[in-house]
């Protein structure tokens, strides 16, 4: 359905910007976005809070929350490690005054209000740091499948939370953040399966989702633990993404 590996292109700091047009649809884009790349993805426009800023999702609202700016977080180019692989660079970051963390959503717009599939990417945090987090998330409803999830100082897990509300299935996998990961999210009608490096590292049976959902690829503040300092920042590069159809079904 979907694939991007970043090489050969450069997006650069700013051109994530007016983002807010058909929003959560798939028509959703990004005006200053490079054509190819608008007709690609779509993110969270400027001003919308995280999770921890606005309290969604049950969590009572942290004292330091995070608002999403695609415009000074989100860019593709080389890896700053020299070895010439292209990658999309999200880099959280929070001002020096202590104001609200500036935290990034991204999302594919090829399966965008998709139904099952298998949803792939390569991953690692490259500059850690307290106070920041992912959550890639299926959500919809009252149904959530989380993978990868947890702050970016901690090891990488998977949730489950069942359209029924009947308790969220748990899958820590005890891995770095801070190494070179493939995560898989495989959606089918009978199972939500979570894969790292290829293994299977949890899956649940319950209540899994029947409606067509977005994936989300969430980068935010944390919603436990230390806060973010003032005037620091941590990032997470993507090498590749990929998604794909289950049996044909969209």
């Amino acid at each position: 359905m979907f694939a991007e590996d970043f090489n050969d292109d450069v997006v650069p700091l700013g051109a994530f910007s007016d983002c807010d047009h058909d929003v959560d649809t798939k028509e959703a884009y990004c005006v200053g976005l490079p054509e190819d790349y608008r007709a690609a993805w779509w993110a969270y426009p400027t001003g919308w809070p995280d999770t921890a800023k606005s309290g969604a999702d049950g969590n009572t609202g942290r004292a330091v929350g995070g608002v999403y700016h695609p415009e000074d977080t989100l860019s593709v180019g080389p890896a700053d490690d020299g070895s010439g692989d292209g990658r999309l660079h999200i880099r959280l970051w929070r001002p020096p005054d202590g104001g609200d963390v500036h935290s990034a959503a991204v999302v594919p717009r090829a399966v965008m209000d998709q139904r099952y599939g298998k949803f792939s990417a390569r991953l690692k945090v490259v500059q850690p740091a307290p106070g920041y987090k992912s959550a890639w998330l299926h959500y919809g409803d009252g149904c959530e499948a989380d993978f990868p999830e947890q702050n970016w100082t901690d090891t990488i897990t998977a949730f489950h939370h069942p359209c029924s509300g009947e308790g969220q299935g748990y899958f820590p996998t005890g891995e770095s953040w801070t190494d070179w990961h493939t995560v898989s999210t495989e959606w089918t009608p009978d199972s939500i399966k979570f894969y790292l490096d290829g293994r299977l590292v949890g899956q649940d049976t319950r209540s899994v989702p029947d409606q067509p959902l977005d994936w989300v690829l969430q980068n935010e503040s944390a919603l436990y633990g230390p806060y973010a300092a003032p005037g620091s920042s941590a990032q997470l590069d993507i090498t590749w993404v990929a998604a794909y159809a289950y049996d044909g079904a969209q």
